[in-house]
């Protein structure tokens, strides 16, 4: 019997010129929209809550095979900065013991 195994994918965004916390929520709701239905990832918005112009998200994806995890936080990964209208920072990777 495999036994599951979860890895962990953190994002750190700037949103240049976002002037609300409406406009922030807007611009990043895809996030929770495009993963939060899949039922091997968990998302959230993790930390800047009340800046207009942070965004930290972190999502949690997990499965028996370790290639499956990681194709999952590549297509974060390729999302994120190509998709949304904010500019990378920082992303980070580490398996969940």
């Amino acid at each position: 019997m495999s036994s599951m195994r979860a890895a962990k994918l953190e994002v750190e965004l700037m949103l240049h010129g976002c002037r609300s916390l409406k406009d922030k929520r807007q611009r990043l709701s895809r996030l929770r929209d495009r993963f939060g239905r899949q039922s091997t990832v968990a998302v959230c918005e993790s930390a800047h809550q009340d800046s207009h112009q942070l965004g930290h998200w972190t999502f949690v994806a997990c499965g028996t095979s370790p290639q499956v995890i990681e194709q999952s936080l590549t297509d974060i990964e390729r999302y994120v900065a190509l998709s949304l209208d904010a500019e990378v920072i920082g992303m980070q990777r580490s398996w969940l013991s």
